[in-house]
């Protein structure tokens, strides 16, 4: 008898950027729902390697946006960012992803669910559905008044990074920058400032992975939910930007929040490089370091799938079961692994999606 695969809540993907890239039709849709359409997620996929569901991000893109990834290599990189990015350009694609999902939950006749609770999210995993959570990489759709926020809100949005790594006109992110710390300018705006507040107000989780150091501080200061970064890794191992330091852990911790461990091959890696040949034992070494600085209730998974290269170990969604059989073979428990692969995303979520 086969055993079933320890199902996995997920941090961050970006399915939603690559549905969209390619048309965002009934086409795209149905490639999801049946496979065959490339990426690292779909839902036959899923369902093989227990993909239980996650935040879904909508990353609205600039145009011609160069491949980062491909120009992530050498001793040392600094890529330049694009400009910031319109609201008009931010919201025709944000809402155009936003459609992408509710289109792919009609569409799946009960196999896709949106999420706008945890109970939600429990009873879609109970039923084998894929349990799906609206999640914004990069506010550019919203505006200072905060009008487009309460919108989506209605709509499902559950959680936010505030900005991707260009700057826009809540606050500044990190760059694509190897070696380098995470402080690399100023940080939240008055407007950021405001976002922070109100998405305490509404429940909405803050995404702290892409802010730089400055801003996560601020944030840290203003809000009142617990700190969570849903797709970062440890900088004392890969010093890139995008990494967090050791005081950055210290204030997770003590706020009661969470980090999901980011497959991207760059953000694990000692030399910073984008490269699929990389061991899961890597993966491994980070979650040590993470478990050591936030403790067993504060490590989670965010894989970045669909917006990274990542090792081949967990080339696709289909294979998690080979992360799950790294972590028991390095030791970790039944009861630690099911933390890591949901339990304490549900928990800090259940936490936070109460308005304050």
């Amino acid at each position: 008898m086969t055993t079933a695969p320890i199902p996995v809540f997920d941090g961050h993907n970006d399915v939603l950027l690559r549905l969209y890239n390619n048309g965002g039709d009934d086409a795209a849709i149905q490639s999801f729902l049946t496979g065959g359409a490339g990426g690292h997620l779909d839902l036959p996929r899923a369902r093989e390697g227990g993909f239980a569901g996650g935040m879904f991000a909508i990353f609205p893109p600039s145009p011609a946006m160069e491949n980062f990834m491909d120009l992530m290599q050498g001793e040392g990189y600094d890529l330049p960012l694009p400009d910031a990015l319109e609201l008009s350009d931010g919201q025709k694609s944000t809402l155009a992803m936003a459609s992408i999902l509710f289109r792919l939950e009609r569409a799946s006749e009960g196999a896709v669910a949106v999420c706008r609770s945890v109970a939600d999210i429990r009873a879609a995993m109970a039923r084998g559905a894929l349990a799906t959570v609206l999640h914004i990489e990069g506010a550019e759709a919203i505006d200072a008044d905060l009008v487009m926020l309460d919108v989506l809100h209605a709509a499902g949005l559950r959680s936010i990074g505030p900005v991707w790594s260009r700057p826009n006109i809540f606050g500044h992110g990190v760059p694509m920058r190897f070696p380098s710390s995470p402080d690399t300018g100023p940080g939240l705006t008055h407007a950021g400032f405001d976002l922070v507040r109100a998405c305490n107000r509404l429940g909405i989780l803050i995404d702290l992975s892409h802010l730089n150091e400055k801003g996560f501080w601020e944030v840290a200061k203003t809000s009142n939910a617990p700190l969570v970064a849903t797709h970062s890794n440890v900088h004392a191992i890969c010093p890139v930007s995008r990494n967090l330091t050791d005081a950055q852990y210290e204030a997770i911790r003590a706020s009661g929040g969470v980090v999901g461990l980011n497959y991207a091959t760059a953000f694990l890696r000692p030399d910073g490089h984008m490269d699929a040949a990389t061991g899961l034992d890597v993966m491994i070494r980070h979650l040590d370091a993470m478990l050591e600085r936030l403790g067993e209730t504060g490590v989670a998974l965010g894989s970045d799938y669909d917006g990274a290269v990542v090792p081949e170990g967990v080339a696709d969604v289909s294979l998690l079961p080979r992360l799950i059989e790294a972590m028991q073979a390095h030791g970790y428990g039944d009861a630690l692994i099911r933390r890591i692969a949901s339990e304490n995303w549900l928990d800090v979520l259940d936490r936070t999606w109460s308005p304050r």
